[in-house]
């Protein structure tokens, strides 16, 4: 045993001098870590793992989407941090700030989505592209939808759609308003991206994309019976049926009609994508184009059944439309739509209250300093844009529906969507809504359409939410009627 002591005590100090060093590495790292911490915006790392994940998803999936927000700017300040799903985010209601983030798409940020959704929507879509390939497909996707190109291939395909649609229903029938703008919105969608106009189709490809979109915002696990492998089955399956498509059309002569084929077709003759390229970018833009239009239709009936003075208003400038021509039925021109101004701000408000672009995800491609906070490389950045739109401070009765609020002069640049810091509906920056124009162009035609042919009464009181997927809670039901001479618009 003597002999063995020299080396039994060598082991301990040896031990005992890993050991102070161990602790002083992971001491220097603490502190390293935290000398960054600290440099990040105020805020707190809530539970273990979790952080503040449950107080999100509650708020965001209530009627108030920014509630949570709200809190921690009491207490943080408009750019705070906190733990989102495992990891350390930077969320902010300034709108400065988040206007700085979407102009610095693709230099200092990056859009960030979850694998599940990449799989899901695909690696060639404009959602989840990077760099030049985002760059050449957002502006292929903002020139197949310019001004020009709205008014010769959209605006009548889009009223033959609302005519289709709409005038099929009876007098004293109870309809369920989300299931009635989601046929519009994937009719219309459809028909103006593939050419097809097939009610049997249409049909079919709605119920696929219902799956679709329950599965981008389902638990990732893909066994059968869940809703991400319904999901994707059903994104193999519209593939599938885009990939015939541009089969088709490339065996056979261009088309005689302009704009016959739908964006499909031009994509095909006049871009140079690989068929893949081809058929993502064809089932991002369903996917951006669907819901988003479908919702909006939904909250702006919603708001004006709330508002009986403002629908009076908003029908009166419409019947001035539908007056004006003896037609029958009345297939509005592009002058018509311009004149709609009251109906614009309706859209406006209606995109500020309840707009589906609540938040954007970014992700800081490199450390990042703003102002004296120090935001690290890899971090998530959260421009919560439905905390500037609701903020009491830039919109006086924020959570009023106020259509009018639009027509102060005041208000007129705060006004302007595609520059404003303080109303970005569409976003911002690089990947600025492609589809903006013609989103309003759907909206502004359904509610011409909509409100010209029917008078409707609430059946019950409901609510909103945004999330997992933006309704009204139990339905929106109402019970609608032709309209007659007098229109009268009530709530039980």
């Amino acid at each position: 045993m003597e002999e063995n002591f020299p080396l039994a005590w060598s082991l301990t100090i040896g031990t005992l001098l890993l050991i102070v060093f161990l602790v002083k590495l992971l001491k220097d790292r603490r502190e390293r870590v935290d000398g960054r911490t600290s440099k990040l915006p105020p805020g707190r790392r809530g539970w273990p793992l979790l952080g503040d994940s449950i107080n999100w998803i509650s708020s965001v999936a209530s009627s108030h989407p920014p509630r949570f927000v709200e809190e921690q700017v009491k207490r943080y300040g408009r750019i705070f941090s906190c733990s989102l799903f495992g990891k350390w985010t930077i969320v902010s209601a300034d709108s400065t700030f988040n206007r700085f983030i979407m102009q610095n798409e693709g230099k200092l940020f990056q859009s960030s989505y979850p694998k599940s959704f990449r799989d899901l929507v695909g690696k060639n879509g404009v959602i989840t592209v990077q760099g030049e390939q985002q760059r050449k497909l957002h502006g292929i996707a903002s020139n197949m939808m310019r001004l020009e190109k709205l008014k010769l291939h959209f605006l009548t395909d889009i009223q033959m759609v609302m005519l289709q649609t709409l005038n099929n229903f009876q007098n004293n029938q109870v309809i369920l308003l989300q299931d009635v703008c989601r046929k519009v919105a994937i009719h219309l969608m459809v028909n103006q991206l593939l050419g097809t106009s097939s009610e049997s189709e249409i049909n079919e490809m709605a119920k696929l994309f219902s799956n679709f979109v329950d599965g981008c915002l389902s638990v990732p696990i893909r066994i059968p019976g869940s809703a991400f492998h319904t999901a994707m089955q059903a994104r193999e399956t519209i593939i599938n049926k885009i990939n015939k498509k541009i089969e088709f059309m490339k065996r056979k002569q261009p088309a005689t009609e302009s704009g016959s084929n739908g964006v499909l077709g031009r994509l095909i003759e006049e871009e140079s994508l690989p068929d893949e390229a081809i058929a993502d970018f064809i089932i991002n833009l369903l996917f951006a184009g669907n819901e988003t239009t479908a919702k909006t239709m939904l909250f702006a009936v919603y708001f004006l059944t709330q508002s009986p003075k403002a629908l009076n208003q908003l029908m009166e400038e419409q019947d001035k439309l539908r007056s004006a021509t003896s037609d029958d039925p009345v297939m509005l021109t592009w002058e018509d739509y311009k004149s709609m101004a009251f109906t614009q701000c309706v859209i406006d408000e209606t995109l500020r209250l309840g707009g589906i672009a609540i938040w954007l995800m970014r992700e800081a491609k490199v450390e990042v300093q703003y102002e004296d906070f120090i935001i690290p490389k890899g971090c998530f950045v959260v421009p919560f844009l439905s905390a500037v739109h609701l903020d009491e401070t830039l919109y006086k009765g924020a959570l009023n529906f106020n259509p009018w609020r639009w027509m102060d002069p005041e208000n007129q640049e705060k006004r302007n969507w595609r520059s404003s810091p303080f109303y970005t509906p569409f976003g911002g920056g690089a990947r600025f809504c492609p589809g903006s124009e013609l989103a309003r162009l759907q909206i502004a035609l359904f509610l011409h359409y909509f409100v010209t042919q029917y008078r409707w009464t609430q059946i019950k009181e409901d609510r909103m939410s945004f999330f997992p997927s933006a309704r009204l809670v139990n339905g929106f039901q109402i019970r609608i009627n032709k309209r007659a001479d007098e229109v009268s618009v009530s709530m039980h």
